[in-house]
């Protein structure tokens, strides 16, 4: 095995050039991708702003334009930071607020545009390449380790991440979860560097200052909680890595930790009681309603979230070119993980053991009574996929330099592909107007491209189920001659003439059925998927007579 004490040149190179098309690609066509339902919900709470203050203003029985939703999509002098912070602790408090908090402030300055709040995201992923060269640096600089890998696996690490699809998808999305990621490197690498000199003070090597690193993984711990309240099972996988370095005994080092963390979890006190507030107050109300989320057989979404680590170019699930691609993808990572376990110390493999699954484990555990998983999940797999990367990187770098000239033949050629595969997937994911991430709302620029064709059209929709979400989401998309008729839950709405087609949004079987009933439309589906429908209202007789003719998709 070469000591690499220092990365080559050409990879040197090659990283820096990953890097920069991976900067390009995060900072490309932000305000081109659907602006979904969860990003609206992210900017209704950066308003300062509740679902239901925002439905007593919008759905009440009048006609409005696409304007009438800006005031609760961002900064606005209505209301302050404070309300920012307890619109979350009402009505959303699985989410914590230092993203919100972020958001408010940047928005205060850059404005309320989609490029604007997505380009926070993009910003803060740019901190990702710099935490993982130090996380690399701490974790793979250890006794029994390969010599000089740390640096090489740096930069390795830093080139798939770059270009990862995964990593793309939450860089260019207007929500918490790049920001959960550099937390977790933050807090990982912290803890490896608190671990790391407890080691070298046990050998009187040196009098490192111990407070301060530990109290950096104290503060950083309570920042990832108070981003995503996921990173508790973070913790806890940082706790079975301690305690495993430790080899299950009371040392000073655990000693230590358990302090650290303790300080972390009570900074982030305060946050757990709304949680529970909220938790109990659900639990005393009539609404139990819950977001609609499509359910996926638990093998093949595992296996899709895995491919999309390095290559995603939205293939169907029953693709059988998709499913080759992703057991290509299974392989290498498998290997990666078998190698990494067989040739380092266990303070290497771990902790991308324990990175990779404690974090998923609460989540793929409860489904497999039922054998299948809800869509909407792929971000909390965000621990695992850096899990998963970090151990792919080391391997790619020790076989680059290992054996003879035909394996590290083989090894280029494997880095080469997968390189190219997150190039290609990062190209048409960066210039892409939907994704699929975007849930219920990726049909949303054909739903658009159908309403705006009209000459004067009318969107009507009820606040009931998932609507309110889905018509903020659509009217980025809809020109500003498109009128919106906003009912109160399931009321019938008074529809005024002069407009020349009239779309249905969602509608439920019993609330269409009267609307048709009572003004004797026609009722035609124009858009249907797995999420909502859209529905085009024509009474075609008297159109005729006052020579409108239905515009007939």
């Amino acid at each position: 095995m070469h000591h690499l004490k220092f990365a080559p040149s050409w990879l040197r190179f090659l990283t820096i050039f990953l890097l920069t098309m991976g900067i390009l690609f995060r900072f490309s066509n932000l305000d081109g991708k659907v602006f979904w339902q969860d990003e609206v919900y992210a900017s209704l709470r950066i308003s300062g702003y509740t679902i239901n203050e925002a439905k007593q203003q919008l759905f009440n029985n009048r006609v409005i334009g696409k304007e009438s939703f800006a005031q609760f999509q961002g900064a606005n002098p209505d209301k302050s930071l404070n309300d920012t912070i307890m619109s979350l602790a009402k009505q959303d408090s699985q989410h914590p607020p230092l993203y919100y908090i972020i958001a408010r402030l940047w928005m205060e300055i850059f404005g309320n545009s989609v490029t604007a709040i997505r380009s926070l995201s993009a910003c803060i992923s740019l901190l990702v390449f710099p935490c993982v060269y130090w996380l690399c640096r701490e974790l793979f600089n250890v006794p029994l380790s390969v010599p000089g890998v740390a640096m090489p696996a740096a930069g390795v690490a830093i080139a798939l991440m770059a270009i990862s699809p995964i990593h793309l998808v939450y860089a260019q999305e207007a929500q918490e979860y790049i920001l959960w990621l550099v937390t977790i490197l933050l807090s990982s690498a912290s803890l490896l560097r608190a671990i790391r000199l407890e080691d070298e003070l046990a050998k009187e090597r040196q009098k490192p200052d111990l407070f301060a690193i530990w109290s950096i993984y104290a503060v950083t711990l309570a920042m990832s909680l108070y981003t995503f309240i996921w990173s508790a099972f973070v913790a806890v996988a940082h706790g079975i890595y301690v305690m495993i370095t430790a080899k299950f005994k009371f040392t000073e080092t655990v000693r230590t930790y358990l302090l650290a963390s303790l300080v972390g979890f009570l900074a982030f006190m305060p946050w757990i009681t709304v949680v529970i507030g909220e938790f109990f107050q659900f639990l005393i109300s009539a609404d139990k309603t819950t977001a609609q989320s499509d359910l996926i057989p638990i093998f093949p979404f595992l296996l899709m979230q895995l491919s999309r680590i390095f290559f995603d170019i939205d293939l169907s699930s029953e693709n059988s070119l998709g499913y080759l691609i992703a057991l290509a993808f299974l392989t290498l990572v498998g290997y990666s993980i078998y190698f990494i376990c067989q040739s380092t110390n266990y303070k290497v493999w771990s902790f991308i053991i324990t990175l990779i699954v404690v974090p998923a484990l609460p989540l793929i555990l409860p489904d497999l009574i039922v054998g299948s998983i809800r869509s909407s999940t792929e971000a909390y797999l965000i621990p695992s996929y850096l899990g998963i990367q970090l151990a792919v990187a080391y391997l790619l770098t020790t076989q680059l330099y290992n054996g003879s000239g035909s394996r590290r033949t083989f090894w280029r050629i494997i880095m080469t592909l997968v390189i190219i595969c997150g190039l290609i997937s990062s190209k048409v994911s960066s210039q892409a107007e939907t994704w699929w991430n975007k849930g219920m709302n990726y049909g949303n620029p054909q739903v658009a491209q159908i309403i705006n064709q009209s000459n004067r059209p009318l969107l009507i929709s009820g606040a009931f189920s998932n609507n309110y979400g889905n018509v903020f989401s659509l009217s980025y998309l809809l020109e500003p001659k498109v009128r919106f008729l906003l009912v109160n839950n399931q009321k019938i709405p008074k529809i005024p003439d002069g407009f020349t087609d009239v779309f249905l949004l969602n509608p439920s079987e019993t609330w269409g059925q009267t609307i048709e009933k009572k003004y004797k439309f026609k009722t035609d589906i124009v858009y249907r998927d797995n999420y909502y429908s859209i529905w085009k209202l024509a009474k075609t007789r008297n159109l005729r007579r006052r020579n409108i003719s239905p515009n007939n998709q």
